[in-house]
């Protein structure tokens, strides 16, 4: 018989610690709740909800990985990318910019966007650095930073403003700790986007305030989605910032592929990029090729130009659609995007005028922790309404109470957007439907 006495205890957890410290992007794991109300009300529900074009991949983009697949370029390839298409974006790059030759050895490839967002938290923070990033922002800026052990560093982007960014909002946030800055414009979820003179003026500040090691992760994926007859701007081009500039972009957006998966990142110096190199071979080992080769088409092609003209176009209709009836509707306020395919309405007189905030005080503590007014108002629309939006705590939970906003992606069809916006009008004044809806027993939280 073993004597047990003085037997360490076991440990019986499955996962570790650092898993539970790891966000995610709730406008994904929403899907699934779509689902269930399509399927037990058996009606189409809107969808508003996803940043994915409406429209078709270009067909010269299509045929060019069919005719790679075809060809056999279904292997390993080198994982920075393949050096053509690195040589592409390299030139792209430095042209849209003005910047001068970009040497293909500073770009890496990725399997989209999002890789190079935690792969930058990484490898040039440690525990306790801190990160500055915008919010409401891309959720994946918040989500990694526990998970790395640094410190979240909000800049609270402000209605007032546009929702872009002033040198008196970011300046107190910089410190002795910072080590990376993430800025996004055009921006996820706002659209709001920063001006030439802006971004000098931010520039100014992070030369002044901060050392040659810190970081600035200029997310620029929404680059060819503006508004207006404007021009993209990246910070990467004023004087001193390529020095210190991740710049990231993707197909997904620009090329309506975002099921592409093609991302990328130009860096500071080549020895940055030998670091995320090694990242991706450890994480991927490398990118499809056949995509990679249909990117080179997409960046190269003289059809592409005219296919995203058309887009943005059809994008900055119903932009204009849409503000002007979210605008009209009681208790509701909506900035006019510059750029990207999202609008951000303020519904802080809706949560008033039917009592959701009071409704929310009477959730449970555990409810309120992972939930909001604003949440409670996107589960009433999609339960009683059948259109899908993501509340303002999706874009950073940080600091968000209070803050009474919904995202509506643009990214559908017109038709689709005029009914959608017709049925908020109707649901911000139903108060009796709301009160009922609190007590049918739904889950009143997005996970």
């Amino acid at each position: 018989m073993n004597d047990v006495q003085g037997t360490a205890p076991v440990n019986t957890a499955i996962f570790a610690k650092r898993v539970k410290l790891m966000g995610t992007e709730a406008a994904f794991g929403f899907g699934s709740r779509i689902l269930q109300v399509e399927k037990a009300d058996q009606e189409r529900v809107i969808r508003c909800n996803l940043g994915q074009p409406d429209f078709p991949l270009p067909e010269h983009i299509s045929e060019a990985i069919v005719d790679a697949v075809r060809a056999g370029k279904t292997t390993y390839c080198d994982p920075q990318g393949l050096p053509e298409l690195r040589a592409a974006l390299a030139q792209k790059i430095a042209e849209d910019r003005g910047l001068a030759d970009i040497d293909p050895e500073r770009v890496v490839v990725f399997p989209g966007a999002r890789p190079s967002i935690g792969f930058a938290q990484q490898s040039y923070c440690e525990r306790g650095d801190e990160i500055i990033y915008p919010t409401p922002g891309y959720p994946l800026y918040e989500s990694y930073i526990p998970y790395v052990g640094a410190k979240p560093v909000p800049i609270h982007l402000q209605e007032e403003h546009g929702f872009s960014l002033t040198v008196e909002e970011l300046e107190p946030l910089i410190s002795d700790h910072t080590k990376l800055i993430y800025l996004n414009f055009p921006s996820n979820p706002t659209g709001g986007v920063a001006s030439r003179e802006q971004l000098e003026a931010l520039a100014e500040l992070i030369l002044e305030k901060t050392p040659p090691n810190v970081r600035v992760y200029s997310d620029e994926a929404y680059e060819a989605i503006v508004f207006d007859g404007q021009d993209h701007c990246s910070i990467a081009s004023v004087p001193g910032m390529e020095e210190r500039t991740i710049i990231a972009s993707a197909v997904s957006k620009t090329y309506s592929w975002t099921g592409g998966r093609v991302g990328w990142a130009v860096y500071p110096t080549v020895q940055d990029a030998k670091v995320h190199r090694n990242l991706n071979i450890n994480y991927f080992a490398s990118i499809p090729p056949y995509n990679q080769i249909a990117t080179r088409v997409a960046l190269e092609s003289g059809k592409s130009g005219p296919a995203i003209a058309q887009m943005t176009a059809a994008f900055e209709r119903r932009r204009d659609q849409v503000i002007s009836n979210l605008n009209a509707i009681e208790g509701v306020r909506c900035q006019n995007p510059k750029g990207a395919f999202y609008v951000f309405p303020n519904i802080g007189g809706v949560v008033e005028n039917l009592g959701v905030q009071q409704a929310f005080d009477t959730l449970s503590e555990e409810t309120r922790l992972n939930s909001s007014p604003a949440t409670l108002f996107q589960l009433f629309l999609l339960y009683r309404y059948h259109v899908a939006t993501m509340d303002r705590r999706s874009f950073g939970m940080l600091d968000s109470e209070g803050q009474h906003f919904l995202r509506l992606s643009i990214a559908t069809g017109a038709a689709d957007l005029a009914e959608a916006v017709t049925r908020i009008e109707a649901a911000a004044s139903d108060a009796e439907g709301f009160h009922a809806f609190i007590h049918s027993g739904v889950q009143m939280t997005l996970e």
